[in-house]
């Protein structure tokens, strides 16, 4: 057992030794290096920091809380006090450089340990570590994304009839969209109002009724009964689509002194506006039963449906979930003497 032990470890130490930082010591110069990279971080952080309270000072001027002389005095306390936060945070740097440079080795504690992370494997001073960069924290993220998954019931409007009378069904007829989106706050200071576009893909399901199936004469697309007695008839429509909505409701603020971020979580939203895109697959999946026989039969041919389709849409719910309504003001078929627009209404989750 000892020597398969050893030797995993040796195999272990021979594959993933190159690609660990395996060190008792940091050296004096990577220290350094680190030191004087913390310099221009602890700038730019006082410099962020300054620009916020300037913002902050202008909304005070704004909102009539202080004067113009008032402001100006608030703004130059402002900039004194940074700049010597710099200057004592840089001068305490410069002695940690100077203290290193006197020894052998010096634990050091810098500005860099936030922006940086450690994995130790072991314990002690026999432990490997693997030493790896961190990104700073924004303070302000103005634009997040999510994932938009959404199913629900799907049928057609057809010109001079009522939905009652439509020749599809109406309970086993649905729509599946997936997609991905993007959602930006239109104000600096506030997050009641976004913007939500992104890229999706939807799936149209039509189920025939009374045994009926779609044919196709030359460029005219009519219902007629099958021959046979059909155990399924429906017709699917996919389209890749960009929707673009304009969002409303209210957010939870969360403001620290590193970041402030918008919530949306169980909160009562709105989302108004369309979508456009184009068709990417047609489908006509009719099963039936010949000579005892199970049949499927799929036609993936066009039935001269539109190529190019357009719409309105619009979502109310709280936090992730929605209600979702959808009607398109292209037709499903170009060309017909009877116009036929696709209609959904369904349940929307906004996976953030």
């Amino acid at each position: 057992m000892g020597k398969v032990v050893r030797c995993f470890g040796f195999v272990f130490i021979f594959i993933l030794g190159p690609n660990l930082i395996a060190q008792e010591q940091e050296s004096k110069e990577w220290q350094v290096d680190r030191l004087e990279k913390s310099k221009e971080i602890v700038r730019n952080s006082e410099r962020e920091a300054l620009k916020r309270e300037v913002n902050l000072i202008n909304i005070q001027i704004e909102k009539g809380e202080i004067t113009i002389e008032q402001a100006e005095i608030l703004k130059r306390s402002a900039a004194e006090k940074h700049a010597k936060n710099i200057e004592n945070r840089l001068i305490i740097i410069d002695n940690k450089i100077a203290l290193i440079q006197r020894n052998n080795y010096t634990p050091v504690q810098d500005t860099l340990k936030e922006n940086r992370f450690s994995v130790v494997v072991g314990a002690g001073k026999r432990g490997l570590k693997i030493l790896g960069n961190r990104n700073p924290v924004k303070y302000d993220i103005r634009t997040s994304n999510d994932m938009l998954l959404a199913i629900g019931f799907n049928n057609a409007i057809i010109e001079g009839a009522n939905l009652r009378d439509s020749p599809y069904k109406v309970g086993s007829s649905g729509f599946v969209e997936v997609g991905w989106n993007w959602k930006t706050r239109i104000l600096e200071h506030s997050n009641f109002w976004r913007i939500k576009y992104g890229l999706s893909l939807q799936w149209n399901k039509l189920n025939l009724k009374d045994n009926q199936y779609l044919v196709r004469e030359g460029t005219n697309i009519s219902l007629e009964r099958f021959p046979i007695d059909l155990k399924k008839s429906k017709f699917r429509t996919t389209y890749m689509v960009l929707p673009v909505y304009l969002e409303f409701g209210p957010s939870k603020k969360l403001d620290r002194a590193d970041r402030i971020r918008y919530l949306n979580n169980n909160q009562f939203k709105i989302g108004i506006g369309g979508f456009a895109g184009v068709n990417i697959e047609t489908m006509q999946k009719l099963k039936y039963i010949e000579d005892g026989k199970k049949v499927k039969d799929k036609t993936k041919r066009d039935f001269e449906t539109n190529d190019f389709m357009y719409g309105l849409g619009g979502y109310i719910g709280i936090g992730d979930l929605s209600l979702y309504a959808k009607y398109n003001l292209s037709p499903i078929f170009k060309n017909q003497d009877l116009k036929q627009n696709n209609i959904s209404l369904g349940l929307r989750l906004d996976l953030d």
